[in-house]
């Protein structure tokens, strides 16, 4: 089962390289859909289907926390798997990011680190269809 997966962040180059860890990472992908901010995110979910979505806390116009909550107040995402992928340092935020039924993963980051958040999130559904873990790979932290 292919995995759609929408790509949360201010930063061009950063969403860049979320995807390229994305393809790395051993975890089948279906559509990738990129937002620069948590309102282009809430149009683009309206419109597409999403399984994942990979935010970033600190961006412009609507933060990825406002954005989770947005996520969690609408009866169509409210099941959504959300990975926040950040800088963010407040150990209270963090745990308020939580609290939503978020998890969180601290740049920088490795792509075999990101594919175990996903497949533990997921229940190791996805990959190579037979809920085995891939193997780890290795390669630059983003």
């Amino acid at each position: 089962m292919k995995l759609n997966v929408m790509v949360v962040d201010d930063s061009a180059v950063m969403r860049a390289m979320v995807k390229k860890s994305l393809s790395l990472c051993g975890i089948e992908l279906g559509e990738v859909v990129e937002a620069a901010n948590g309102v282009e995110a809430l149009e683009k979910l309206a419109s597409s289907w999403v399984d994942l979505a990979l935010i970033d806390v600190n961006m412009p116009k609507m933060n990825g926390e406002e954005l989770l909550n947005h996520i969690r107040e609408d009866e169509a995402t409210v099941p959504l798997n959300v990975i926040v992928i950040s800088t963010e340092g407040s150990e209270t935020r963090i745990s308020r990011l939580k609290s939503k039924g978020a998890r969180f993963l601290r740049k920088p980051f490795s792509p075999e680190n990101l594919g175990n958040q996903i497949r533990e999130m997921l229940g190791e559904t996805h990959g190579d269809g037979s809920g085995n873990q891939a193997l780890p790979v290795s390669g630059p932290d983003f």
